[in-house]
């Protein structure tokens, strides 16, 4: 938070980009909202929903864009330009008398289209922020903006409800737009004051092709010991994290009378926010409170909670599942953000946004690979069978890391004494 008091530039900057979130974030509750009111609710959520994740599988190539894009400040301000006049666009077709499907099958198409910009503006993001901050103070800069976009996540969806009560969807996309020309502006307005920087000029511009950039990120990665596997690791435990917020609904539903807090549809949304509120609290605050953990520490600690988890929830204890779901999204959210501190410091400025898109994309596969497994065995056989699996995977992650630990520790000792 620090950082965010002390560096105007970086300070408009985040401002920028919380707008944008919470237009998007508001903006979507409206959409879902107007879809569940047609007749075939589900092909329309559906269709929604995959405008919402597709772009996510992206972010690979919006890095290495954003690498190749030499005026970065001047992009990330026409990309949200043309989300503004986009989301334009969206407010007078819902006040048109375009048929119900066709204007929710057309604002699903230019919904892909503005996440897809959104995927290159944040391949942006992580050069700029560092040019802003320094590479130094990277992590706390980065730890700040997902831990208060965490916060805008959850306000946004109760204050968007409370909207829709008083204002047409239209005028939320209206809404959604403005957001997007305030955070353009902002955008401006930081590069306007950081064109005169001689840094800025003066860094390289990737002209590798994709497979060359992304071979050369992996070498990268590859050269720091240790760094390639805590990568993996770190994905397994954002893995874990998802597939427990699907897996523990199931176990509340079989286990209704024992887990249940007030109602199911309560439990759930506290289940949330609890998850919600751990993970803005790692981000923001977490390299304070683990200043003197090692990442291989915080990965072991990590996964020492998530087995935790899945014990209380084997013991059907609802308020200690969360107590412990809690902390573990503390903790892997301060892992991960001390992860991106290690990997900015160990790239090239020129590769950045693609190293950090490909970390990203590995982060956002793993989560629906995992849960889909243990869902499947979990609906096949028993809820049970799934959190055994569950168990084992995580042995075998805590085991694995007991090594890589060793390994970096060894190979270090070896390191100094030729020195």
């Amino acid at each position: 938070m620090n950082i965010f008091l002390t560096n105007k530039n970086y300070r408009r900057f985040s401002i920028a980009s919380f707008l944008s979130s919470a237009g998007d974030i508001l903006f979507y509750l409206a959409f879902m909202t107007y879809a569940s009111k047609l007749k075939n609710y589900s092909l329309a959520l559906s269709l929604i929903a995959i405008s919402e994740s597709s772009p996510k599988l992206f972010t690979i190539f919006g890095g290495y864009f954003a690498d190749k894009t030499r005026h970065k400040f001047k992009n990330i301000f026409l990309s949200a330009i043309i989300r503004c006049v986009l989301y334009g666009i969206v407010g007078l077709l819902f006040i048109s008398n375009v048929n119900q499907w066709s204007l929710v099958i057309i604002v699903v198409i230019i919904n892909l289209i503005s996440d897809t910009f959104g995927a290159y503006s944040s391949g942006l993001v992580s050069p700029l922020v560092v040019d802003l901050v320094g590479k130094d103070h990277f992590g706390e800069a980065e730890g700040f903006t997902n831990g208060v976009n965490e916060v805008i996540n959850i306000a946004a969806q109760f204050i968007g409800s409370a909207l829709l009560l008083i204002m047409s969807y239209s005028s939320l996309a209206f809404l959604n737009a403005i957001s997007f020309l305030l955070a353009g502006i902002l955008f401006a307005s930081v590069g306007l004051r950081q064109k005169s920087i001689e840094s800025l000029k003066s860094h390289e511009i990737n002209t590798q092709s994709f497979l060359v950039t992304m071979k050369t990120s992996f070498k990268q990665v590859k050269k720091q010991a240790g760094l390639l596997e805590v990568v993996l690791i770190v994905a397994v435990l954002n893995g874990l994290l998802s597939s427990m917020g699907s897996l523990i609904p199931i176990m509340i539903a079989a286990h209704k009378t024992a887990m249940v807090i007030s109602r199911y549809s309560f439990t759930i949304a506290l289940m949330g926010v609890v998850v919600a509120c751990g993970a803005a609290l790692g981000s923001m605050f977490g390299t304070q409170l683990f200043k003197k953990f090692t990442i291989f520490s915080m990965t072991i600690l990590a996964t020492l909670i998530a087995l935790m988890t899945t014990f209380a929830i084997f013991a059907t204890s609802i308020y200690l599942v969360l107590g412990l779901y809690f902390l573990l999204a503390l903790t892997a959210s301060a892992t991960s953000i001390k992860l991106t501190q290690w990997l900015v410091t160990s790239v090239e400025h020129k590769i950045l946004a693609s190293t950090v898109g490909l970390l990203n994309t590995i982060l956002i596969a793993s989560a629906p690979l995992m849960t889909t497994i243990l869902t499947t065995v979990s609906g096949a056989t028993n809820i049970r069978y799934a959190l055994i699996l569950l168990v084992v995977l995580e042995v075998i992650t805590f085991l694995i890391e007991l090594k890589v630990s060793h390994k970096v520790k060894a190979a270090s000792i070896i390191s100094s004494i030729k020195e």
